[in-house]
């Protein structure tokens, strides 16, 4: 379940209004309708507490990895960052929950995934980091 469905339903669980809600919460009616019905997520850490808070849940109920991992790349990259990231998970999720991959596949995947994000992450670390703070220099 996407963050907004589940804040959709723990605020009808409460009988509470969006402006209610908003109202306690320290946000706007319009923040509350993106988060339900545009599939947005808050910028802030603190705004899952207060959430949490006023539905009467746990917080890592409303963050969950795949909406940890969205929050992340937007704090890292912005708002493009973010949508990659929630496009990402999806593809992802729709791939394992179809039930047409065997679970050896599943892990295959997995597995070059991850491959891919560590030689990513190497490339990264030899393109952005100057010369004379790479450690091939010090043996020089």
């Amino acid at each position: 379940m996407k963050f907004g469905e589940k804040v959709r339903k723990l605020r009808k669980e409460k009988k509470m209004s969006q402006t209610e809600l908003g109202k306690l919460c320290g946000l706007s009616l319009r923040t509350i309708r993106n988060y339900e019905v545009d599939g947005r997520y808050p910028k802030q850490r603190a705004v899952y507490a207060k959430l949490a808070d006023a539905l009467g849940c746990d917080v890592n109920y409303l963050l969950s990895e795949d909406e940890e991992f969205v929050l992340q790349a937007q704090q890292t990259y912005g708002y493009k960052g973010a949508r990659q990231a929630e496009e990402l998970v999806a593809d992802i999720s729709a791939l394992f929950a179809g039930g047409e991959m065997q679970e050896e596949e599943k892990d295959a995947v997995m597995r070059a995934l991850q491959e891919a994000y560590w030689i990513a992450k190497e490339k990264n670390k030899e393109k952005y980091t100057p010369k004379k703070y790479r450690k091939d220099n010090e043996q020089e």
